[in-house]
């Protein structure tokens, strides 16, 4: 599972005006489907009990999502293997941590698992576009650091999965940026155990530094797997370093563009 297959599989590219179109369909639908749940959002926030809220936002992230993943298939821009997912439906607490390179991270792994608190940059909650979902959601702002620490213990210990990029922001330095402790902090307080999330693309497609209306060759390639999962350490004093090893030496100097499926 540990190991990153080295595939020489030759891709043929899309011509550049459908891949042209294919991004602002793309860019386009998404702005579109969070107009839409917008206002469902904020009158859902404001009438509902905080727990049912919570479990409607959520799911209802999980179905835009994945609905839109389907969309960047059917357009032919993008082709997910998410399926390694699907297995930690029913595995309770864990803390998701997955290496960062583009912005459809998020997306991908809420898209497959529907009791998920992300733990997002705080001016994001403050986006138009996604900020009514997240709160509905109950999504965990990034900017109060102790607040934020509460927080996810609290939802952990309610039995929910918390997605936190160990990184703090997309990859800057591939394979992984430092680490800091916010990861292991949080499993030693709610002695939750982490869950290391492998992203693999064969595109520089929304990585950090990348212009959003910057059209690359597609189709791209996503694949999601698990790896493995630590314990939640013991005391004050274990740091992140061994998560950062351990990512740095399963993604270092890897090379694949595999045919992958499509979601659905």
């Amino acid at each position: 599972m540990d190991g990153v297959p080295d595939l020489d599989v030759r891709v043929r590219h899309l011509p550049r005006a459908h891949a042209y179109f294919c991004l602002f369909s793309g860019l386009v639908s998404l702005a579109l489907i969070c107009l839409v749940w917008l206002p469902c959002a904020l009158l859902l926030h404001a009438l509902l009990p905080v727990k049912r809220a919570r479990r409607i936002g959520r799911r209802g992230a999980t179905l835009i999502f994945r609905g839109y993943l389907w969309f960047l298939s059917a357009l032919g821009a993008c082709r997910f293997d998410l399926a390694a997912l699907d297995s930690l439906r029913d595995d309770g607490p864990l803390i998701l941590a997955p290496n960062h390179p583009s912005l459809l991270d998020a997306l991908m792994i809420i898209s497959r698992l529907p009791d998920v608190v992300c733990v997002m940059k705080a001016g994001l909650m403050r986006n138009i576009l996604l900020g009514a979902g997240a709160r509905l959601a109950g999504y965990i702002p990034n900017d109060q650091p102790r607040a934020m620490l509460r927080a996810a213990c609290a939802n952990l210990h309610a039995g929910s999965q918390l997605l936190l990029f160990p990184e703090g922001t997309r990859t800057a330095c591939p394979p992984i940026d430092p680490i800091p402790r916010t990861t292991s902090s949080i499993a030693r307080r709610a002695q939750a155990p982490v869950q290391v999330l492998l992203i693999e693309t064969d595109s520089a497609f929304l990585t950090k530094g990348w212009p959003l209306l910057r059209c690359p060759n597609m189709p791209i390639h996503y694949r999601v797997r698990l790896g493995r999962r630590f314990d939640p350490p013991t005391n004050s004093r274990e740091s992140s370093r061994p998560l950062e090893d351990y990512f740095r030496a399963i993604l270092a100097g890897t090379h694949w563009s595999p045919p992958f499926a499509e979601a659905h």
